[in-house]
């Protein structure tokens, strides 16, 4: 068993293991899940405004029938980000969506190996922790049910937030405090819904730690600076998706109490039937060997008492937060929901269990460690084979969907969401796509498209009398209309076109351009992001010069 001593040929076993679930990504077509199409649509989308020069992509040109959709204002930019990546580098679009989750799911364990190995300083425990991470029945439900990109690559990163928190608390260093940083950045990118869920147990770890290290004050000072570089490059997108979802129906998803139809029973933690059915039907099951971890922590963390280890802390605080989290899952737990209503944003009360899987992972690397080393690989081999012979079932595709490339990147017939993102003053979806970009409803003009890219629109128009005519794109702050280089009145509350710009024309010869622009919040929130990313890489340019002026 020497083999554990190469670092090595630990991460490469570790790349295989995380391999095995995969392979049914190799097949040609995209696995059939619940939002699978429809992100690969929105990264259409994505990719093309980066095509087109923008660089932080608001607004989706194709989406909705042709009339286009701010969704990409409050969807985690990250995983389109990375996709696009792929695709430039001349993948397809499907292939580049799997092309995100194959490589997340590897990095993840990845990830997880490295926190688990700096905070117990024992190899078979972080590969076991790291297989725990990736080999959990919820993670399939992400990746061949759901098709949750944002999730599946949030998880990356938590276990390298608290990688660093460790380094920073046992030595001071700019690296690991913009490790630390970026790692905070990538989860706010990722997902929305669980950031704010692993917030707190990034505070409980902050404030554990204080009291753990011997440079109490560099520690507090590089923690408040990991926070605010993290939230300040994150700024471009966190700030505007918060401040401007009041222009959308973002509580239709939690108005009539949707999320009370999706709380969990107890039995379904421990056995709960494998389905590629809906966010009622499908499974939400811990995993047997993950309960056996759980529940195997409670003698662990009465081991490290009575040894007087300080790990006993950290695997008590685990056993308590796991379950209280298991509690926020069920209806048992609706009094809370109803009072503290920043939950109901998650939508559904299960996406909890992105923090079971890490959890019920940390208690597995304690309690593995605690095995003594003559029986520890082979207590490491059983488990690991149980695990996967225990969620083999629940790695596979129900199906695949064969379609062109054109069906994705061209108009899209949908808004990949249930509404949410839509503006206040339009209809949820349209029915139907326009029968112009732009189209005279009343009076007598002729029109030429001159050019039309995701967020800037010319044509040529000749107004033979006073018109009135419909730019068949919905309103969102930030559209603007000139005519021959002056701003228009924009009208988008007609009840016959609601949330369609419209505006009026008198007789004579225009020069018509629409362009969406960045408002004054989404500016400053640009300029915060990229002064903090200017300023950590003037900082890293400044560590690398400094050894050579000396």
């Amino acid at each position: 068993m020497k083999i554990f001593k190469s670092k090595l040929v630990i991460l490469f076993l570790l790349t295989i293991l995380s391999i095995i679930p995969l392979l049914d990504l190799f097949r040609s077509g995209l696995p059939l899940t619940h939002d699978g199409q429809d992100h690969v649509a929105r990264i259409a989308n994505f990719y093309q405004n980066l095509r087109e020069g923008n660089i932080i992509p608001r607004w989706a040109g194709n989406l909705n029938w042709g009339y286009g959709h701010p969704i990409l204002e409050f969807l985690y930019p990250l995983p389109s980000y990375l996709a696009s990546l792929f695709h430039f580098f001349g993948f397809t679009l499907v292939d580049s969506v799997k092309l995100v989750f194959g490589t997340s799911f590897v990095l993840s364990g990845l990830a997880m190996y490295i926190f688990i190995k700096e905070l117990l300083n024992d190899d078979e425990a972080a590969f076991f922790a790291s297989a725990l991470y990736i080999i959990a029945p919820y993670r399939f439900v992400d990746l061949y049910v759901r098709g949750a990109i944002g999730e599946h690559v949030a998880f990356i990163f938590p276990p390298l937030i608290f990688y660093f928190l460790i380094k920073l608390s046992k030595n001071f260093s700019y690296w690991y405090t913009l490790g630390g940083s970026l790692s905070l950045a990538g989860l706010i990118l990722s997902h929305n819904a669980i950031t704010l869920m692993f917030l707190p147990l990034i505070l409980i770890c902050i404030f554990y730690l204080i009291f753990q290290c011997s440079h109490k004050k560099y520690f507090i000072l590089s923690s408040l600076y990991l926070i605010l570089l993290g939230f300040g490059l994150s700024a471009f997108f966190w700030i505007p998706a918060f401040t401007e979802g009041k222009y959308t129906l973002r509580d239709i998803v939690t108005g009539g109490g949707e999320y009370a139809r999706s709380f969990v029973t107890w039995k379904d933690f421990f056995l709960s039937a494998w389905s590629y059915g809906g966010a009622i039907t499908l499974s939400k099951q811990i995993g047997i060997i993950h309960w056996v971890s759980v529940f195997g922590s409670a003698i662990a963390a009465y081991h490290l008492y009575k040894k007087r280890n300080k790990l006993w802390i950290v695997c008590l605080g685990s056993i308590l937060i796991f379950w209280v989290t298991l509690f926020l899952m069920t209806s048992s737990s609706n009094p809370i929901w109803q009072t503290i209503t920043t939950l109901q944003k998650f939508q559904f009360p299960w996406r909890f269990l992105s923090v079971t899987v890490f959890l019920s992972a940390l208690m597995g690397g304690i309690l593995l460690s605690l095995i003594s080393n003559k029986y520890k690989k082979v207590a490491l081999i059983i488990l690991v084979v149980g695990l996967l012979v225990a969620n083999k079932d629940y790695w596979h595709a129900n199906d695949y969907l064969q379609k062109e490339e054109s069906f994705y990147s061209g108009i899209y017939d949908g808004t990949t969401d249930t509404g949410e993102s839509a503006p206040i003053w339009s209809i949820r979806f349209m029915e139907k796509r326009p029968k112009a970009q732009l189209e005279v409803i009343d009076g007598d003009a002729k029109i030429k498209e001159l050019d039309r890219k995701s967020t800037y629109h010319k044509y040529q128009v000749q107004v033979n009398k006073n018109t009135l005519f419909g730019e068949n794109t919905l309103y969102f702050p930030g559209w603007e209309i000139k005519a021959n280089g002056k701003p228009l009145n924009i009208e988008f509350q007609n009840m016959q076109y609601r949330g369609i710009m419209t505006f009026s024309l008198t007789k004579g010869s225009y020069l018509v351009e629409a362009e969406y622009k960045e408002t004054k919040l989404r500016l400053i929130s640009d300029i915060i992001s990229f002064t903090v990313l200017f300023v950590a890489i003037f900082l890293l340019v400044f560590k690398f010069v400094k050894p050579k002026l000396s």
